[in-house]
């Protein structure tokens, strides 16, 4: 199908400081229960961020709770984010909550599929940088850190990186397309191709 493509996103960033964060940390098994996409934000990083299981103690030591990162748009995280299993509901729950970019020293190989598919998109900048971009949000929770997907580069005050992505996960992202508006983009083609086979091979 095809949504609203990805260019420039401007928004303050959720400082999560850790490595190796797992899709169960992120979305625990007990929420896959929905058929739908929607739903799943306010069970993002649900163990951490609870004191509770019933979500009405929140925990004020997790960075998620921290008033001065209150509608942040931008994750930034370290290196092997996503890692575990390949529920495709951790991008949905990141997306749900709000988060547009998540930018990172590196990404599971199947997460990072899974949010290309689901307009989530992902940077990966090394540690020396991802330090520098730390080190702006903690000096200022307000500051705006811009991604501009088509110039491949993260901007924040005087800072500015650049960032790889390859060509196809780019134009997807840009165009909004997922793995059904791939093939949909192709209709004509497929059209023309079953209407050039034989009567016997049509069914």
């Amino acid at each position: 199908m095809t949504t609203t493509g990805i260019n420039i996103h401007t928004g303050t960033a959720m400082p999560l400081n850790q490595a190796n964060v797992d899709t169960d940390q992120i979305i625990p098994k007990q929420f896959l229960t929905a058929v739908t996409k929607s739903g799943y934000g306010k069970h993002l990083f649900h163990d951490w961020r609870y004191l509770d299981q019933h979500e009405q103690v929140p925990n004020p030591d997790f960075v998620f709770n921290k008033a001065q990162h209150q509608g942040a748009s931008v994750l930034l995280t370290r290196e092997n984010f996503g890692c575990g299993s390949s529920r495709e509901h951790a991008p949905w729950s990141l997306d749900d909550y709000g988060f547009k970019v998540v930018i990172g020293t590196s990404f599971a190989d199947i997460f990072y599929g899974n949010c290309i598919n689901n307009q989530l998109l992902p940077v990966q900048l090394a540690s020396e940088q991802m330090d520098q971009l730390f080190a702006a949000v903690e000096n200022d929770a307000t500051a705006q850190i811009t991604v501009s997907l088509q110039d491949q580069t993260v901007t924040v005050n005087d800072l500015s990186f650049g960032f790889d992505i390859a060509e196809q996960h780019k134009t997807n992202l840009l165009k909004g397309l997922d793995a059904i508006g791939q093939t949909l983009e192709l209709d004509a083609n497929i059209t023309a191709f079953e209407n050039n086979l034989p009567e016997w091979q049509r069914a």
